[in-house]
């Protein structure tokens, strides 16, 4: 059933990629290209990067001489935006027959007095590609990438960068380089978002409308920012236009979301968005044809909203706001009986998360820059489930019942300063966060112990009230001077956590992170190279483990433990830049991670209750090394997308784990842990009106159990059920292969006058479900001692193919 799965897999895909490659040779009708010139109205002089935003929303920045070349329509008119740092934003309006344009761009807020235009580096931890640090997505690339499927999400986008390993599209949670899923941190407007995700990991809070760029920095990435030893995820808000009245409407058969932006007096912008999923009809009517969904009894859904607003004073004061809201819930029960056993479960789950952030930017000189971020957030999480089953067991008909609540707050600022000059940039800053954690937990279950006569009682409860203060500072110096042929960037990091409780104290040990990074700039311009960068970094990074939230004074932690995850990153790459618009980049990383904390388990076996009590240990370790590449082609007239492959070797150890999955203590790897992740992304227009997205990807499978023998149950041979399945870790026992595959074909319209823009669209998820499933755990049958095919577990998806039709309008 697997070979056939994979060679139908191949087929399809072979037939999918013959298909392309005759839409990417057919000649593209009724368009024609021109060509804009972006100057400085006052001075005539080029602006370099101006961005411009063309008729079909697609975007493309001006080169060194302040031109870009695009393609419009033929045969009617269209409007097209430009838009340049510290200038008014223009517009500009396209008739057929005219191939040049040239655009004036003027300085906005006020006259200027001097006949001097000085253009600074950018600010570091802007959303940009860097070698050796980050890989970045923004403006059409992320519409594209996230715009797409059942729940669209940013993070739809960011799991198909090198780097991440695949955990299917239903776990937004990425392990990165290895890292521990719920080690990467997420920013917002330098924000730091407290589990930023619906459904308990299954996508994030952040909707494409509300994002202008995503940056994923997985290397040696800048001191600006902490709290992970694995990577971190930088999103930068949509700022709202100050001159544009924008209405985005958009329904499809699985959600509708609405994004209103006007604004403010010339000088600013406000947003509101709102969000909503309606699966009862898709649900209940794959209930009819798929047995895995039948057991779903409140269909999954999500509610949010969010406000984005800015505002410009001055030239040199800037005002920002940021807010967000979501609910999401699901339920799920389930009944069966049959000849000698019985199950039933019932079971729901109901989610809140929002926060506010605010920001002001403040240039009191032209090489200075002063920044200040206030913020709170909050997250509520509720889940009640009970569950009961008899199976030649009639002691154990008795209800097994778990709760969990979950309160947790933060209020959170910064303040961060850059000064630069002479291609130097100088930059330090202060962090504060301080968190409320409210937690209560109850299970309870029965059972029989194996050759006991009277059943037992398992009970764990957890009843926290902990407040934590994080603290940062840092600063750091960045060299990039005129020419750019050698780069550098020097910073050191402090990070201190602390902790107390209704019992307990942790004063923990600050972490210091010293990182540098340097860029060589080896090639320009020759032949089909652009440019040719060779870069190098090492740091040091901290972070703290989310299970000290549920730390208690029963857990006989010392009060000056050192509490802090370490790990230590040595990053080698090259970034090449070719003239026709693609890039290449290639890297190879060893990290390091040592102190890492992890809980085990104890029970007390002493009387009919039997308490689970968690120990806390701090020896943790983990060994990672492996390399990216990516093959990019930047936002083109006819297609463009990229190719992605990653190899990582992740292998940890908790010296005190008892855990099978965990090796009992020895070397292993990690449950979310895949050798190999290829991603492949091609999006294609053939016409201004059509565009055909698509993704491949392949990866390896992730660790399972290996059965070692089935045996008689050794305690009593003839009880029933008779035989047992003997399991244990493996190295070399794994899934296997994951192969989805998701098409988006989208037909737009626009008017006249270039104002409204209409999409609509087709899209198929898992597409390869029906044909392929990826061989999982198997099943185990205790009366007949021999294994059976199970369900597979390898990928988080459904395992249905999912087929989304929707309509956009936007004005």
């Amino acid at each position: 059933h697997s070979q056939n799965g994979v060679f139908l897999v191949s087929c399809v895909y072979d037939m999918i990629l013959v298909m392309l490659l005759f839409l990417l040779f057919s000649p593209a009708l009724s368009a024609a290209d021109i060509e804009i010139t972006v100057i400085d109205g006052d001075l005539s002089i080029p602006l370099e990067g101006a961005r411009i935003v063309s008729w079909d929303g697609s975007e493309t920045a001006c080169g060194p001489e302040g031109r870009a070349r695009l393609s419009v329509p033929d045969d009617r008119p269209v409007t097209i935006r430009v838009t340049y740092p510290g200038y008014e934003p223009g517009r500009l309006s396209v008739r057929p027959g005219t191939t040049a344009y040239t655009l004036e761009l003027h300085l906005g807020g006020r006259v200027m007095e001097e006949r001097e235009l000085v253009i600074e580096a950018s600010r570091p931890g802007s959303s940009e590609t860097v070698s050796g640090r980050s890989v970045a997505i923004s403006g059409g690339e992320l519409r594209r990438s996230a715009e797409r499927g059942i729940v669209e999400d940013v993070m739809s986008a960011v799991k198909l960068l090198p780097g991440v390993g695949y955990v299917g599209g239903y776990m937004a949670m990425p392990s990165i380089r290895g890292g521990e899923p719920q080690d990467i941190t997420a920013v917002f407007d330098g924000f730091y978002v407290e589990r930023p995700y619906h459904w308990g990991g299954a996508f994030s809070i952040f909707d494409p409308k509300m994002a202008e760029s995503a940056q994923l920095s997985h290397g040696v990435f800048s001191a600006r920012y902490g709290h992970t030893v694995s990577g971190l995820l930088n999103i930068r808000s949509k700022r709202p236009s100050r001159d544009t009245a924008e209405l985005d409407l958009a329904v499809s058969t699985s959600a509708a979301n609405l994004n209103l932006s006007f604004p403010l007096g010339g000088k600013g912008g406000l947003s509101l968005m709102g969000k909503t999923t309606y699966w009862d009809p898709f649900v209940a009517a794959a209930k009819i044809f798929f047995e895995e969904v039948r057991y779903v009894s409140t269909a999954p859904y999500i509610r949010s909203a969010a406000l984005g607003a800015s505002f410009d004073f001055s030239t040199d004061l800037h005002f920002s706001l940021n807010g967000f809201f979501g609910f999401d819930g699901a339920g799920a029960g389930y009944d069966e009986k049959d000849s000698g056993s019985s199950y039933e479960a019932d079971f729901f789950w109901d989610n809140k998360i929002g926060f506010v952030t605010s920001g002001l930017a403040w240039s009191p000189r032209s090489d200075l820059l002063l920044s200040f971020r206030l913020g709170t957030g909050m997250i509520t999480s509720d889940l009640d489930g009970k569950t009961a089953s008899v199976k030649y067991n009639p002691f154990s008909e008795e209800h097994r019942t778990m709760y969990l609540s979950d309160r947790t707050a933060n209020v959170q600022g910064r303040f961060d300063l850059d000064w630069g000059g002479g291609g130097f940039i100088i930059s330090a800053g202060l962090e504060e966060r301080y968190s409320r954690w409210d937690r209560r937990q109850y299970a309870r279950w029965p059972y029989i112990p194996a050759g006991a006569p009277d059943k037992v009682t398992i009970e764990f409860e957890r009843d926290v009230l902990n407040h934590g203060l994080s603290s940062a500072a840092y600063t750091l110096l960045e060299y990039k001077p005129e020419g750019r042929r050698f780069g550098m960037e020097l910073g050191l990091r402090g990070d201190h956590f602390f902790l107390s409780g209704e019992d307990i104290t942790l004063k923990g040990i600050p972490a210091a992170n010293p990182r540098i990074n340097l860029d060589f700039l080896v090639l320009e311009e020759r032949g089909p190279v652009d440019a040719l960068t060779l870069t190098a970094g090492s740091g040091l990074f901290s972070s703290v483990n989310s299970v000290l939230q549920n730390a208690v004074g029963t857990n006989n932690i010392g009060e000056s433990a050192a509490t802090q995850n370490r790990s230590w990153t040595t990053v080698g790459g090259t970034k090449i830049d070719f003239i026709r618009g693609f890039t290449f980049t290639l890297e190879g990383y060893f990290k390091y991670v040592f102190r890492r904390a992890y809980t085990e388990t104890d029970t007390d076996e002493t009387g009919a209750v039997h308490r689970r009590e968690t120990n806390y240990y701090f020896d943790g370790k983990a060994i990672i090394w492996g390399l990216d590449c990516m093959l990019q082609k930047f936002e083109s007239r006819h297609w463009d997308g990229w190719v992605s492959y990653s190899y990582i070797n992740a292998k940890y150890r908790d010296p005190h784990s008892t855990g099978r999955s965990r090796n009992s203590g020895g070397w292993y790897y990690p449950s979310f842990h895949r050798f190999h992740t290829l991603n492949v992304i091609l999006n294609y227009k053939p016409v201004p009106a059509v565009q055909l997205t698509t993704r491949f990807s392949l990866a390896g499978g992730i660790p399972m159990a290996e059965t070692t023998a089935i045996v008689p149950d050794p305690a009593d041979p003839g009880s029933s059920p008779p035989y047992e399945r003997i399991q244990a870790y493996s190295d070399h026992s794994r899934t296997g292969l994951v192969i989805p595959l998701d098409i988006k074909l989208s037909f737009f319209k626009f008017n006249e006058k270039g104002k409204v823009r209409r999409e609509i669209y087709l899209n198929f998820e898992n597409l390869l479900s029906l044909a392929y499933t990826a061989e999982g755990p198997k099943d185990f049958d205790e009366n007949t001692g021999k294994e059976v095919p199970g369900s597979s577990v390898t990928s988080y998806d459904l395992p249905i193919p999912l087929v989304t039709f929707g309509i956009k309008w936007s004005y």
